[in-house]
């Protein structure tokens, strides 16, 4: 949850057990008539092979032009959806190429919808896409949990609404007109995220206080509140922080857009677009995208019910991973030990880790492609909930890197939840696009020590990238950074709100934790646009000394940050270490460094 800035601008899935080889010789003759084609597993034993292909099951909603009351159907998963905040349902609406009149799809949370074109213009509403916060008495900020992708608008006011908050990406989107990214009436919003997409006018944040958008196309940017970022984007307004708020890079470094799921006639496919270097606008300008096709009978469709064995022995049988929407319980880590395996997720797919194990464990190999999930923590600790790399990888992976894309992470305010760091990557020149990390502040099982997780993502790999970081409200660092040359492009932090007192956040002479550190022994960093902000409302008296930490070296460089006490509950001393003015009173101005050191 975020405070406002005081003025704001205006079917079960068929699982095959493990078969004993200790066999008489008749029963094995028998057997070898009678069983399934099997597979020869990591531990030398034989398991029944995993079908790939299928259907796509019951919370897949797939719609022509010639479906009978579209709208009727969407309404009806909007009015399911639209405040079940920490509900279990999840849907993906699925849309194939072709145009639709009269569209206006509400989209409520753990709701994705995505045309099935290869490229976005092969799906085109003549309507619109909408996130608004009538749920919520006007205020956004909790709009989270939600995608559209891969889909034309054609708005029917020439302007189409998506207010969201965190975790709620707009990728691979054109609108031929304008894109409002507040809610009606202008109230509250904390977002944001867009990625690869085309929007023909101008993009209006109003009350937004902060937006990243990568690699994309804007006919013109109207204001920003705190922190608006952008990279690789056309049309993007002029670096110009503190006054207007935007920090502008011409180009994104490294970037590859998330896998998405496509009809290729009649048949579906995964396309898994190529690395970018210097990426500039979005990858479907000039046609079809780089990148490629993969069929879906080389996925393991996973649905509801699919346990972790299964799952693993989907991906050493050699295929990849799709999700249905669903909640998956796993009692051992989905292991992804391939090299360029997809695990993509539809409907924001979410797994919940029991009995304190990792949710998902990725390989030191090159090219897995995580993407789609929302990893939700369990009532026992896990000692970490995704772990990329295991420790003291060392692989050079520059030119095929693994890549994480609306992986988000939850500990509470879904239910009792704790892990100690909920993502470490220890894997080189992995990218991290887009993710939200989050220990709830409100919902079921919130408390300093109900939901206790001390560390958001710790970052011990070399030359590691983030593009859109979100990490909020961890009891110690939100984001510690270990690895050299590691770059973070926009970052938004918010710190604990409910510490009980100074004491409890105390960090060796160091008056709380920055929400972002880099380790005494880094001597070559980057960030951009990077904001920290505090709310201690259970007391407001507790000082921040800084919301960022580094070592003052020639190599670690920060461009653009900024610390804001919301509504004057707690203060920071200082923006980095030892520099930048303190905040004051409830005024939410904004403290502000443009340039470190």
């Amino acid at each position: 949850m975020h405070v406002p800035p005081t003025n704001p601008a205006a079917p079960t899935a068929p699982h095959r057990r493990r078969r004993s080889k200790a066999l008489g010789f008749a029963a094995l003759a028998v057997s070898l008539l009678m069983a399934f084609p099997t597979a020869r597993s990591a531990f030398g034993d034989e398991t029944e092979e995993v079908p790939g292909g299928g259907d796509l099951g019951p919370n897949v909603l797939v719609f022509d032009p010639s479906t009978p009351n579209i709208q009727g159907k969407v309404d009806e998963i909007f009015k399911k959806q639209e405040s079940a905040q920490f509900g279990s349902d999840r849907y993906a609406l699925m849309f194939k190429p072709g145009t639709y009149n009269d569209i206006n799809a509400q989209i409520g949370f753990y709701t994705s919808i995505a045309g099935l074109g290869l490229n976005p213009d092969d799906t085109t509403f003549n309507g619109d896409v909408t996130v608004d916060a009538g749920w919520f008495d006007g205020n956004a900020t909790q709009n989270f949990w939600r995608s559209a992708e891969n889909l034309a608008l054609d708005p029917v006011n020439g302007t189409n609404r998506w207010a969201v908050s965190q975790a709620a990406p707009f990728r691979r989107m054109h609108v031929k007109g304008g894109l409002n990214l507040a809610p009606n009436g202008y109230g509250w919003a904390s977002g944001g995220y867009i990625a690869d997409s085309k929007i023909d006018g101008q993009v209006g944040p109003y009350s937004q206080q902060q937006w990243y958008t990568r690699d994309s196309s804007v006919g013109g940017w109207g204001n920003g509140v705190w922190n608006m970022t952008f990279s690789g984007v056309e049309g993007a307004p002029a670096q110009s922080f503190p006054e207007p708020p935007y920090t502008t890079l011409d180009t994104t470094p490294v970037s590859r857009e998330k896998p998405f799921l496509y009809l290729d006639g009649d048949a579906y496919k995964v396309f898994v677009p190529a690395k970018r270097t210097n990426a500039r606008g979005t990858s479907w300008a000039d046609g079809t995208p780089e990148g490629e096709s993969i069929p879906l009978d080389q996925f393991y469709v996973v649905k509801p019910g699919a346990t972790a064995q299964t799952i693993n022995a989907a991906v050493r049988q050699g295929l990849h991973l799709l999700f249905t929407p669903g909640v998956y319980h796993v009692d051992e880590p989905i292991e992804i030990d391939r090299a360029n395996t997809v695990a993509l997720g539809l409907g924001l797919a979410t797994i919940i880790p029991d009995n304190g194990v990792t949710a998902i464990k990725v390989g030191d190999v090159d090219g897995v492609k995580l993407a789609g999930l929302l990893v939700d923590a369990g009532p026992v600790n896990s000692s970490v909930l995704v772990e990329v790399g295991p420790e003291g990888s060392s692989g050079d992976h520059a030119a095929n890197p693994t890549s994480l894309q609306d992986v988000f992470v939850r500990i509470g305010g879904a239910g009792p939840g704790k892990a100690t760091t909920s993502i470490v990557v220890n894997s080189d020149d992995t990218i991290i696009d887009h993710t939200w990390v989050w220990r709830a502040d409100h919902g079921e099982g919130v408390g300093w020590e109900t939901n206790r997780a001390d560390y958001g993502v710790h970052v011990k790999g070399d030359d590691v990238l983030a593009t859109g970081l979100f990490v909020e409200h961890f009891n110690k660092y939100d984001v510690r950074w270990s690895g050299e040359n590691g770059k973070t492009i926009f970052f938004q932090n918010e710190k604990a709100y409910d510490a009980p007192n100074q004491a409890a956040i105390q960090n060796g002479d160091i008056k709380g934790y920055a929400g972002y550190k880099v380790d005494d022994s880094v001597t070559t960093h980057e960030g951009w646009g990077m904001g920290s902000y505090c709310f201690f409302d259970v007391d407001p008296t507790i000082r921040q000394q800084h919301g960022f930490q580094a070592p003052v070296k020639p190599g670690v460089k920060f461009h653009d940050l900024l610390v804001v006490s919301l509504g004057g509950k707690g203060q920071y001393d200082h923006v980095i270490n030892d520099t930048g003015s303190p905040t004051s009173g409830d005024t939410t101005v904004p403290s502000q460094v443009v340039s470190f050191p």
